[in-house]
């Protein structure tokens, strides 16, 4: 591996004291820091590492020489390389409960050949297409006989808690680990939650007895003490099974949300909608993109016009549902090029952590080929009170080509957004749209969609 420039550490292993990621080219690398060499021979040689690949639980990584060794240094790897990174809190219910159940299992496998996870943070994982797989190869210690497993807290804030928390009070906690990094705190968690689940067998011990716990030990007892606790192996496998019993038992409650039942309710005749889905299957196929981004993709009907062709989609929606739907769908289907994630386009996510630099932005992630905006700029310009302009702006720093349908005014979903409000918006006319977007970029093509007031736009960032 020889540089054409220097490589880019990657804020979000900054901590880690075992090693690092950093990026080089384009490329994602990992460094092994000499502290780690034992427990990395150990992955290596015990047949651990070769079973995670073999049951498709963790990335692949090649080891390659390279002289940007940053001393203390070991080797350096090349994982796999991954699609899209998304995060915990852009995940809907399914995801989330399915990164839990393979933390476990990892966890339960590791102890059969002599290692533990020393860490069980969401942000380990994750998910090509419906599939998550493990990422941090760093992650693994030798197991010792009689001491409890150091990631039990952690396990439990970064899952547990936001599982329990959607299932029994409100869809919208999933955001929550936004605000918190290392995972929901027990003590919020026990407070939000129903007292019914403190006498919940499961939830009641890992939860609130476990936040009870933290609370009368707080200042007194340290982590290194914590782990001077006897704890044999078969108690630490009853604890573990006790999780995934806990995981397995909650369930996303049945929610009507706005968008959730969006296609059960559109001003579409089938004839429209084979055509639309005819003209953005064909100009897909023109473009020939890398990467698509449906930025409106509720459960994933048109970002799977993409993904069909084998080609890594990101589908965004605001409803927690409607993602859901898309998620289980793909999981369901293998579809290995979807990902579907929970996104607002007017309030995307942030770039958080230290100096803002730990987890970045969604727009810093998100850079591809092609963008789809269906259905949509009609929610973003009235709804929303954003410019034309703004919009036309934000998608071309996104992407190079953009799919993207306008919906008029004399549209009846358009008129539905207007029955209880004034119109502020005389720019929002097919003329002002064309004018606005022309700014950045060059329509290509253009196609009325059969039996409706709408326009399909094919362009391209100028």
């Amino acid at each position: 591996m020889k540089a054409t420039h220097s490589p880019k550490n990657i804020g979000a292993s900054f901590r880690d004291p075992s090693g690092f990621i950093f990026k080089e080219n384009g490329v994602i690398y990992r460094q092994v820091n000499e502290s780690y060499k034992d427990d990395y021979n150990i992955l290596m040689s015990s047949g651990l590492f070769e079973r995670l690949i073999k049951d498709g639980f963790m990335v692949n990584h090649k080891e390659v020489k390279t002289d940007k060794l940053v001393k203390p240094a070991y080797k350096v790897i090349k994982p796999d390389q991954i699609p899209f990174i998304s995060y915990p809190y852009e995940w809907c219910f399914s995801q989330l409960k399915d990164a839990a159940l393979l933390t476990l299992r990892i966890q339960l496998l590791a102890m059969e050949y002599g290692m533990s996870l020393k860490d069980a943070t969401a942000y380990n994982i994750q998910f090509i297409g419906g599939k998550p797989v493990f990422i941090d190869t760093l992650s693994f210690e030798k197991y010792e006989e009689g001491k409890p497993w150091v990631a039990y807290r952690q396990f439990c804030q970064h899952f547990l808690a936001p599982l329990a928390l959607i299932a029994h009070v409100d869809l919208r906690f999933g955001t929550l680990s936004r605000d918190y990094l290392d995972g929901i705190p027990l003590d919020l968690a026990a407070k939000l939650l129903p007292g019914k689940t403190k006498f919940s067998l499961k939830l009641g011990t890992h939860i609130h007895m476990h936040a009870r716990s933290q609370e009368k030990h707080s200042g007194t007892v340290s982590e290194k003490q914590e782990r001077s606790y006897n704890l044999s192996k078969r108690r630490l496998v009853a604890i573990l099974s006790s999780l995934e019993s806990a995981v397995n038992s909650l369930h996303l409650p049945k929610q009507k949300t706005v968008w959730g039942e969006y296609y059960d309710d559109t001003n579409y005749t089938s004839k429209s909608f084979k055509h639309k889905e005819d003209t953005i299957s064909r100009w897909i196929t023109s473009v020939k993109p890398k990467s698509v981004w449906d930025s409106s993709g509720n459960d994933g009907h048109f970002s799977r016009l993409a993904s069909e062709k084998k080609i890594a989609t990101v589908s965004a929606d605001i409803d927690p549902v409607a993602i859901e739907k898309s998620f289980l769908t793909s999981k369901a289907e293998d579809d290995k090029y979807l990902l579907p994630i929970l996104l607002d386009f007017t309030n995307p996510s942030p770039g958080t952590g230290w100096a803002n630099d730990e987890r970045e932005s969604f727009f810093e992630r998100g850079h591809f080929d092609l963008s789809l905006c269906l259905a949509f700029i009609h929610h973003l310009a009235i709804a929303n009170n954003l410019p034309l302009s703004n919009i036309a702006e934000v998608y071309a720093k996104q992407s190079k080509y953009l799919i993207i349908e306008f919906v008029p005014k004399k549209d009846s979903n358009t008129m539905r957004l207007l029955s209880d409000r004034e119109d502020i918006f005389p720019g929002y006319t097919t003329a002002d749209f064309e004018k606005d977007f022309s700014k950045y970029f060059q329509i290509k093509d253009k196609v009325s969609v059969l039996k409706s007031h709408r326009t399909l736009y094919l362009m391209k960032r100028k």
